[in-house]
């Protein structure tokens, strides 16, 4: 029995599926498949996929960093179900998540159990395992500063196994994890705190971003990531590009760092965009800035 018969058997997998509402940005093209994974042994089985049809593999988490081509993804897209979105608290503040937890949930979940210092994590419209893979991080925090282990599934050899922040060489949004590495669960310390101050902590949060960053608009939270020493909001707003637009997307007039598309846009307006944007800051300042986002498909 084929891995396709085998998940088609289970319902987790279908064929020719739009990514646009699985992303942020609400833009792009169909996967060829796309496997909703409800356990490891069907993450197994979406990796025999694309070996038996000789397909890329692509995991897709929240969608909120990734920009998906106009003609899609022609290979195995995988999502994790709610069979990996599962929480816990202990009593020792020992955190345990699935890896399809959507951070600001988690966020809220803790502080209201007193489980302080993940407040951060409201922040970031991503998932646990989003955060680990990027190293997520925001308001003085990151990821690193908290996880004790992840659980990693590879997709190469079907194994999974705990690593450490230090097996996992984490530092500024960065993971020693391969494409074909999922994060299926992860495990936090926590700070005993009181629930209101935690509260509060995740309202004045949510406030800065309300106030600092566009809202109600299509983006995928920062587009380049932060030189040493410097802010890559600063740079691209100093070369004078705030507004700068490319088709459907502009480089937002609240945070440069944030670049919003219209309804009718293209992808292919946001990648030139970027490379736009970076080529400008190159010129004019000799920082080279490297993307948060994640490109999928082909993008000429």
């Amino acid at each position: 029995m084929s891995a396709r018969d085998v998940l088609g058997a289970t319902g987790r997998l279908r064929r020719d599926v739009p990514l646009a509402p699985l992303t942020t940005y609400r833009l792009g093209g169909p996967a060829r498949y796309l496997v909703e994974a409800e356990t490891e042994a069907d993450l197994v089985a979406a990796a025999a996929l694309a070996s038996e049809e000789r397909l890329p593999v692509f995991v897709l988490g929240r969608g909120s960093n990734v920009v998906v081509a106009s003609a899609g993804f022609d290979g195995v897209v995988i999502r994790l179900g709610g069979g990996f979105s599962g929480r816990s608290i202990g009593s020792d503040g020992v955190v345990d998540a699935g890896g399809a937890v959507p951070l600001p949930l988690l966020a809220r979940e803790c502080a209201r159990a007193g489980a302080g210092g993940l407040e951060f994590f409201v922040g970031i419209p991503g998932s646990v395992g989003g955060a680990v893979r990027m190293n997520a991080g925001c308001h003085g925090s990151n990821t690193a500063e908290w996880l004790i282990t992840a659980r990693v599934l590879s997709l190469q050899t079907g194994v999974a196994g705990d690593r450490s922040p230090g097996d996992l060489d984490l530092s500024y949004r960065h993971s020693n994890l391969a494409d074909d590495d999922v994060v299926v669960s992860a495990r936090f310390r926590s700070a005993a705190t009181d629930p209101a101050a935690a509260e509060e902590r995740i309202r004045e949060i949510t406030r800065w971003r309300k106030a600092t960053q566009p809202g109600g608009t299509l983006n995928a939270g920062s587009v380049f990531k932060n030189p040493p020493g410097d802010a890559a909001g600063r740079l691209v707003d100093s070369v004078g590009l705030k507004g700068f637009r490319i088709g459907g997307v502009e480089v937002s007039s609240r945070h440069a760092n944030f670049f919003v598309a219209d309804a009718g846009a293209a992808p292919e307006d946001v990648h030139a965009l970027v490379v736009a944007v970076r080529e400008r800051v190159r010129a004019a300042t000799g920082v080279e800035l490297e993307p948060e986002l994640r490109f999928v498909g082909v993008f000429e």
